[in-house]
C-alpha cells in the first residue's frame, strides 16, 4: 500500500511498523495494520494461535472516538441509537447501532458512558461524526459533538486478565463485561473496558491524550506482556466470525436492516422515546411477526468444504442452491481449526436461512477441491463456538427474548 500524508496515521502507526506490520488497509480514513506474521512464518493463523492460547495486543486506533457531551447528551444519544440510552449507567458501555430513517445501519459502535453528560462512540468504519453533527445542525440538543484525542488498543486472549492485573492492579478483575475503569498504564491516563472483537476474554485500553501518551502505554504493555508471551497481531477476523461478531462494511452497511443480520435484539419493543428509524423498523418487525419476509436476503452462518481458507477473502464469493442457481454471497469466510472446517457468514434468500439447508459455494481455484466445481455448504447456527463473554443477542436468546432491553 502507498503510505502518504493524505491518509491519517494513528499515534500507534510507527509502533506497529516497529512491531513488524507488513500490510495495512484503510479504515475510517486511517491506516490500519492487518498483518504482522509473514505468510512464510504462519501468517494470520499463527496470530490466531497466539490469540486463543496466550495474549495479544492490537492497534485499533481506527476505532475513532466521537464524544457527545453536554446537558442533553443522554437525550441526544437516545434519539440516535435504537437501544435505550437511559439504561446505560455511567462507567458502563453497550454495543449499539444507529440507523437512518429507512432502517439501514449507519454504524455499530461500542458506546461508552463516561459520565451522566458524556458519551463516547467507539466507531466502526463510517463517518459517524458528520452524521451526528448533521442530526443536530439545528441545535435541538444542547451538546457538543467532536472527535477527541483518545486512541484504543485491544488486549485479547485467555491470559489478558492476568496481564491487565499486572498492569493496573487486581481491581481490574472485578470489571463486569462492558464495565469501565479509569486508571494509568505506564504512568499515563487510560480508560479500560472489558470488551473486544473476539469472543475471547479481553479488554480495550483507551489512551487519553494519545498523541502524547501512545508510546508510553504501548511499551508498558509490551514490556509487562513479555512474560505472558504477548504477541502483537492484527484484528482476528477468524475468531470474530466464529463468535458471530459482525464487521461493518463487510457483513452490514447503510442498506442493511438489523432484522437481516441477527440484530433484532437491538430494536426494543418498548423503548419510551422516539429514535431515528423507529417507524420503519417497527413496520419491518410487524411483517416478520406476521410470518412475512420484508427483505429478499438474510445473513446466516455456514460451514463449507474446500481447502482451508487461511487469509482474508479478497471478494464476496457466490452462493448457489443445489440446482446451481446463484442465490447469495459470502461476506466473511475463514478456516476454524477447532471445528476443522471452513466457516462463513453470508447472505441467502430468507426461505433458505433455516439451519440444515444445503447450499454450494463457488470458491476460487486456490480453495476449491475440484477445479471449476463449487463446494458443499450447509446453513448452521451462529455463533459457531461459545464465547467467553456471550453477546447480548446470545443472552437474550437464552432468556427467550428478542430484545436486550
Amino acid at each position: 500500500m502507498l503510505i502518504s500524508t493524505r491518509v491519517r496515521k494513528s499515534p500507534f502507526w510507527h509502533l506497529s511498523i516497529e512491531a513488524g506490520a507488513w500490510r495495512a488497509t484503510v479504515y475510517n480514513r486511517m491506516y490500519h495494520p492487518r498483518g504482522y506474521v509473514r505468510p512464510e512464518d504462519g501468517g494470520a493463523m499463527a496470530e490466531y494461535d497466539a490469540l486463543i492460547n496466550r495474549v495479544t495486543l492490537w492497534n485499533v486506533a481506527v476505532e475513532r472516538q466521537i464524544r457527545v457531551k453536554g446537558p442533553d447528551a443522554e437525550a441526544f444519544v437516545d434519539f440516535v441509537i435504537t437501544r435505550d440510552a437511559t439504561r446505560i449507567r455511567p462507567m458502563h458501555g453497550k454495543y449499539c447501532i444507529l440507523c437512518n430513517d429507512r432502517g439501514g445501519i449507519l454504524n455499530d459502535p461500542v458506546l461508552l458512558r463516561l459520565a451522566g453528560d458524556e458519551f463516547w462512540f467507539s466507531i466502526s468504519d463510517s463517518d459517524l461524526m458528520l452524521w451526528l453533527q448533521g442530526v443536530n445542525v439545528a441545535r435541538r440538543f444542547d451538546v457538543e459533538i467532536d472527535e477527541i484525542d483518545v486512541s484504543p488498543l485491544q488486549i485479547q486472549g485467555p491470559l489478558s486478565e492476568d496481564l491487565m492485573a499486572d498492569l493496573v492492579g487486581e481491581q481490574v478483575r472485578a470489571i463486569p463485561y462492558y464495565g469501565l475503569m479509569e486508571t494509568e498504564i505506564g504512568g499515563r491516563p487510560v480508560v479500560v473496558s472489558q470488551t473486544g472483537f473476539t469472543g475471547e476474554k479481553g479488554y480495550e485500553v483507551y489512551v487519553r491524550d494519545a498523541t502524547q501518551n501512545a508510546e508510553a502505554v504501548w511499551y508498558a504493555i509490551r514490556g509487562q506482556g513479555a512474560r505472558f508471551g504477548l504477541r502483537v497481531i492484527a484484528p482476528a477476523h477468524h475468531r470474530r466470525i466464529a463468535a458471530g461478531i459482525l464487521s461493518w462494511g463487510q457483513d452490514l452497511d447503510a442498506e442493511t436492516s438489523p432484522f437481516q443480520v441477527n440484530l433484532a435484539y437491538q430494536v426494543p419493543r418498548k423503548k419510551a422515546g422516539d429514535y431515528i428509524g423507529r417507524a420503519e423498523l417497527e413496520r419491518q418487525r410487524d411483517i416478520i411477526d406476521k410470518g412475512g419476509y420484508p427483505f429478499r436476503q438474510k445473513l446466516v452462518g455456514m460451514k463449507l468444504g474446500g481447502h482451508p481458507i487461511t487469509d482474508y477473502a479478497p471478494d464476496f464469493w457466490l452462493v448457489t442452491d443445489p440446482g446451481g442457481n446463484r442465490v447469495g454471497y459470502l461476506t466473511s469466510p475463514w478456516w476454524s481449526p477447532e471445528l476443522e472446517t471452513n466457516i462463513a457468514l453470508g447472505y441467502v434468500p430468507w426461505e433458505m436461512a433455516t439451519p440444515g439447508t444445503a447450499l454450494k459455494i463457488e470458491l476460487p481455484e486456490a480453495y476449491s477441491e475440484t477445479s471449476g466445481q463449487p463446494v458443499d455448504a450447509m446453513v448452521c447456527e451462529v455463533p459457531f463456538r461459545p464465547s467467553v463473554n456471550p453477546s447480548a443477542r446470545e443472552r437474550a436468546r437464552a432468556a427467550g427474548r428478542d430484545s436486550a432491553d
